[in-house]
């Protein structure tokens, strides 16, 4: 079967590495490959943004990453079902003006056979922060493996 693995049905092991490919790519900030795990007509509500297609999804994935700068995020799985996936994330970054903030949100994945996301749901809070209340602080990149998760961090 071609597509991304791993494939649907999920179990918690599959369910976690589905969701630290993800974190990855997003800590890439490169919308042109991030945008290749959705489906072609993948369908998004991000904030109140409704978006449809790869085409989309690049642009506002270019527009984020345009104004959220110094991005780092962690997801962490909250529950995962036969073709879903519900995690939880935080994420930190700072405006051009050097202002911090923590991001935190959820999000609800529902993928294709093939394992791409065709439908992502995310509802998602600002707090502004403190430089000094930052808590991710790895290179630009991946998160190191041995970096705390989100619950290892109290968030």
């Amino acid at each position: 079967m071609s597509g991304r693995p791993p494939f649907p049905p999920f179990t918690a092991a599959t369910a976690a590495q589905k969701a630290r490919m993800a974190e990855d790519a997003w800590n890439s900030r490169d919308p042109a490959k991030v945008a290749l795990a959705y489906t072609e007509d993948s369908v998004w509500r991000n904030r109140a943004e409704f978006l449809k297609g790869r085409a989309e999804i690049e642009a506002f994935l270019t527009r984020k990453w345009a104004r959220e700068l110094d991005y780092r995020l962690i997801k962490e799985v909250w529950t995962h079902g036969e073709n879903r996936i519900a995690v939880r994330f935080a994420y930190e970054w700072r405006d051009d003006s050097g202002h911090w903030f923590r991001s935190y949100g959820n999000e609800n994945w529902e993928f294709s056979e093939e394992g791409l996301m065709r439908r992502r749901f995310a509802s998602i809070n600002d707090l502004p922060i403190a430089e000094s209340e930052r808590k991710y602080h790895w290179p630009l990149g991946r998160r190191p493996d041995d970096h705390p998760g989100l619950s290892d961090l109290g968030l």
